[in-house]
């Protein structure tokens, strides 16, 4: 059985873009794969946070994870900052990664935008990190979205060259999982655009918390165009908003796009929306119901954290623990 590692930001409440690109994945994904969920913590503060929002995000995205059906009995989810080996790891790779590797990051340059000498050296590193999150557990397999696609060829980089440094066969290769239809979720306001938490307007995404009279009416607000849906999925090119509905709907019914438009070509976008929103509804209220149960007994949520934290460290002491034995560390 492959294992799998992958990390969520604890942005709090996640849109239905991370649920739809990330989180029903890896449900799906725990039948048959050794799985470590991770909420990435120490990820997050490579840009300012407010300490008491942090922590009240990573047990709300803790909640949420669990809400939409990740089992503690079938996988491990922790946070990332109660395992310390990642960060004993993330130092080694620091060490290892050249400068060029991380100057050629493109989400760095994004993010950093012209003014990169005031961000932090952490969200220049970050990718060390992540390769450090991955290979301290020998993970194999990574769920993600293409933008971290290069992050992991880097972590292969990284394990590559600390193979080759040091003359041992540790560090395994890793695959990328690029899963599903709609695993890039677009704003609802603009269809060239992620669906995000950080945009200024609620009404460019669903949160799972949504309540159904406020995801019908941001569904009823979506941007679209005059045509009506077409009749086959070509039809959707060069209409990105229309591409977006269709293929969350898609994402929602477990067909494609074709298979919707089957069903719904030649319909006005104001029944389509009317469909779209019934599914939406159906899929999110038990979710959104599960996750306001376990905030109201936080407990519960920290008790699973504690306990995965503790089954993580379990698997990623040894590794570490050798890594720094290869370097040459003393142990006394």
């Amino acid at each position: 059985m492959q294992r799998i590692f992958s990390g969520i930001q604890p942005s709090g409440i996640p849109t239905l873009g991370n649920y739809l690109g990330a989180m029903r994945n890896w449900v799906g994904l725990q039948k048959d794969h050794d799985c470590l969920y991770c909420v990435v913590d120490l990820h997050a503060i490579t840009q300012w946070q407010d300490p008491k929002e942090l922590a009240a995000q990573t047990r709300e995205m803790a909640a949420s994870l669990l809400a939409c059906g990740i089992d503690p009995k079938q996988s491990i989810l922790f946070h990332q900052s109660a395992v310390h080996a990642h960060l004993r790891l993330a130092w080694i790779f620091n060490c290892v990664a050249r400068m060029g590797w991380l100057n050629r990051m493109t989400q760095f340059k994004e993010k950093a935008g012209r003014d990169r000498e005031a961000v932090s050296t952490g969200l220049f590193t970050y990718p060390n990190l992540m390769a450090a999150d991955i290979l301290v557990y020998h993970a194999t397999r990574v769920p993600v979205g293409d933008d971290q696609r290069q992050h992991l060829e880097l972590a292969n980089d990284i394990a590559q060259k600390f193979n080759h440094d040091y003359g041992v066969e540790f560090f395994p290769a890793i695959e990328a999982m690029i899963m599903g239809p709609a695993a890039r979720v677009m704003s609802l306001r603009d269809g060239s655009r992620k669906m995000s938490k950080s945009d200024a307007s609620d009404a460019s995404r669903i949160n799972m918390t949504d309540s159904a009279e406020v995801i019908a009416d941001k569904i009823r607000r979506a941007k679209t165009d005059p045509e009506p849906l077409p009749s086959e999925a070509e039809g959707l090119e060069g209409r990105p908003e229309a591409r977006n509905l269709v293929g969350i709907y898609a994402a929602l019914s477990d067909t494609d796009h074709a298979g919707v438009l089957r069903q719904h070509g030649g319909k006005g976008f104001s029944a389509f929306k009317q469909d779209l929103t019934a599914l939406l509804v159906d899929k999110l209220a038990p979710i959104a119901d599960e996750t306001r149960r376990l905030l109201a007994d936080p407990g519960t949520v920290d008790a699973v954290l504690r306990d995965g934290a503790r089954k993580a460290e379990a698997l990623a002491l040894p590794v570490v623990e050798e890594a720094e034995r290869l370097v040459g560390f003393l142990k006394v």
